[in-house]
C-alpha cells in the first residue's frame, strides 16, 4: 500500500521538503492553511513566499558557511535554491532576489509536480499515525503551537523577529544617495552598484539616534517577554546597546565613496537594496523596527535622501517559536515522544531562509527514505547541512539554546591549518573543499543505493 508523506507549512522549509520527497518518488500532501487562514505578515497565497527580507545572503561558497550551503543546495537540486537563481537580483556578492516572481515559481513547481497534492486545511494537532513533516515556521498557529507545548511538555520558547520598511525608488533624492555596493564588490556594473547609499554626518547620526530611542514602540502583552535573535534586532534594540553599535552594524561607512562629496567620508551610511527586478523599490538594509508606525516615518525620513520617501511597507514585529530541538529531537529532525512526526525549518531553531529550506531539504529526504525502505547515510558532519543539523539536534546546549545562522563556528576544525586572521581565508576555504567532497559522496551514496521509483 502506497504511504503519503504529510507535511505542514508551505514556507521555505516545506517546500523544499515536498519537492525532495515527491522526487524520490512519494506522494506528498502539502497543507498550506493560506488563504484560508492569515498570517499578518504574508501579502500573498503563493507558497516560499519571503516575508521579512529577500536578501539570501552571501553566495560566496568558498569563504562563507551560508555560501557553501547555497552550493550544496544546488548540488542537491533544490528547489528554493535553483528558482532563487532564476530570480536573482544585483546585490554585489549576495544573492538577493525578487521576492514575488521567485515566489509565484515555487508555487508553479509544486503544482506541477504529479506527486503533490496542495491542501489549503489548517492542521491544529498531532497526528498520532502516517509520516508527518511539520514546517510551520515562525508563525506557526495558536491551535498548533498550542498542542506542539501540551506534547513536549515544556514552556514554549520565543523570540520577536522584526521586519525592515521598504521604500519607493522614486521617492529616494538622489541629489544625496548614490548607487554603490561595499567596496565595488560585484563582477558587473549592476553588481557593483547595487545598492542604494544615503550618508550621515555625525550631527545627523547623533541627531537620528536620539529620535529613535525616543519614538514610540510597539508595547508587549502582559507577560511577554522580547528575546531577540541577534541576527534581526530592531535597531531601537541595537541603538539602546551604545550610541555606536549602528554605526558598527548596518549603518557602517566603510568601503563606500559618495561621489556628491568624494573628499567627505561619511559618520554612518544607511544602505538600501534593490527588493524587486523592476528596481521601483528598495529594503533598508538591518532596518528591522518596533517603532509604531507614526513614529517610522518621522525617524525614518531624518535620512538624508529619505526626507520625502514613501513606503510600500512599514516595519513590524512579531511572535516567534521555536522548539528546544537539542532535547525533543532525535538525529533524523523526529519529535523522540512521536517519532511520526519529523519538523524542519525556522521551528527547529535555525535561522534565515536559507537554513530553513535547507532542514527541509533533509527533512524531506529522511522521510521518503523512510516511507520507501531505504536506508539514508549519515550525513557528514562536515557539511554546511551536516553541522546545522547536528547542531540543532545534539550539539547545541539545551539550556541555552538560541536560533543559529549556519557558520564555520559549527564546523569541526582542519587539522593543521595555522589560526588566527591571518590563516582564516585558508581555513575556510579548507572547509568548504572538505564539505563538498562529503557532500557530494552523500549524494552520490544515495543514487547508487535507491531503487527505481515504482
Amino acid at each position: 500500500m502506497t504511504q503519503t508523506l504529510h507535511i505542514v507549512g508551505g514556507g521555505m522549509a516545506g517546500s523544499e521538503a515536498a519537492w525532495q520527497a515527491a522526487r524520490m518518488g512519494v506522494q506528498v500532501v502539502l497543507h498550506e492553511m493560506r488563504p484560508k487562514v492569515e498570517t499578518f505578515a504574508h501579502r500573498t497565497e503563493h507558497l516560499g513566499e519571503m516575508v521579512c527580507s529577500n536578501s539570501f545572503r552571501s553566495d560566496d561558497d568558498e569563504q562563507n558557511a551560508v555560501g557553501l550551503l547555497h552550493w550544496e543546495m544546488k548540488e542537491a537540486e533544490g528547489l528554493i535554491m535553483s528558482t532563487a537563481y532564476r530570480h536573482r537580483l544585483p546585490a554585489g556578492g549576495a544573492l538577493a532576489v525578487d521576492r514575488d516572481p521567485f515566489a509565484a515559481s515555487v508555487t508553479e513547481s509544486l503544482h506541477a509536480q504529479d506527486n503533490i497534492r496542495i491542501s489549503h486545511e489548517e492542521i491544529s494537532e498531532l497526528p498520532d499515525e502516517g509520516h508527518w513533516i511539520f514546517a510551520t515556521g515562525p508563525l506557526t498557529s495558536p491551535a498548533l503551537g498550542a498542542a506542539i507545548q501540551r506534547e513536549t511538555g515544556a514552556e514554549a520558547l520565543a523570540f520577536f523577529d522584526a521586519i525592515a520598511p521598504i521604500v519607493y525608488a522614486e521617492s529616494v533624492d538622489m541629489s544625496q544617495a548614490w548607487m554603490q555596493s561595499r567596496y565595488d564588490k560585484g563582477e558587473t556594473e549592476e553588481e557593483r552598484t547595487a545598492y542604494l547609499n544615503c550618508p550621515m554626518t555625525k550631527p545627523q547620526y547623533e541627531a537620528f539616534i536620539d529620535a529613535l530611542l525616543a519614538a514610540d514602540k510597539t508595547e508587549f502583552h502582559e507577560g511577554e517577554t522580547a528575546t531577540y535573535f541577534d541576527g534581526c534586532l530592531p535597531i531601537e534594540v541595537m541603538a539602546e546597546r551604545g550610541r555606536e553599535t549602528l554605526r558598527h552594524g548596518p549603518m557602517k561607512p566603510v568601503g563606500l565613496t559618495n561621489p556628491h562629496q568624494p573628499d567627505v567620508k561619511a559618520h554612518a551610511v544607511v544602505q538600501l537594496r534593490r527588493d524587486n527586478a523592476l528596481g521601483t523599490l528598495f529594503n533598508i538594509v538591518g532596518f528591522q523596527t518596533k517603532m509604531k508606525y507614526g513614529a517610522q516615518t518621522e525617524v525614518l525620513r531624518m535620512i538624508p535622501g529619505l526626507q520625502d520617501a514613501r513606503f510600500a511597507r512599514l516595519g513590524g514585529i512579531h511572535r516567534n517559536t521555536f522548539l528546544n530541538s537539542p532535547t525533543l529531537l532525535d538525529a533524523s529532525m523526529r519529535l523522540k515522544s512521536k517519532p511520526n512526526i519529523r519538523f524542519a525549518g525556522q521551528v527547529t531553531g535555525v535561522e534565515g531562509y536559507v537554513e530553513s529550506a535547507a532542514m527541509g531539504l533533509l527533512a524531506g529526504r529522511m522521510a521518503a527514505a523512510e516511507i520507501r525502505g531505504l536506508t539514508l547515510p549519515d550525513i557528514p558532519q562536515d557539511t554546511a547541512h551536516g553541522a546545522l543539523v547536528h547542531h540543532i539536534t545534539g550539539g547545541a546546549e539545551a539550556k541555552t539554546f538560541q536560533p543559529m545562522n549556519v557558520n564555520f563556528g559549527l564546523f569541526r576544525p582542519v587539522e593543521g591549518l595555522k589560526g588566527g586572521r591571518r590563516g582564516r581565508k585558508d581555513r575556510y576555504k579548507a572547509y568548504t573543499d572538505r564539505a563538498k567532497s562529503a557532500w557530494r559522496g552523500w549524494l552520490r551514496a544515495q543514487m547508487l543505493d535507491a531503487p527505481a521509483a515504482e
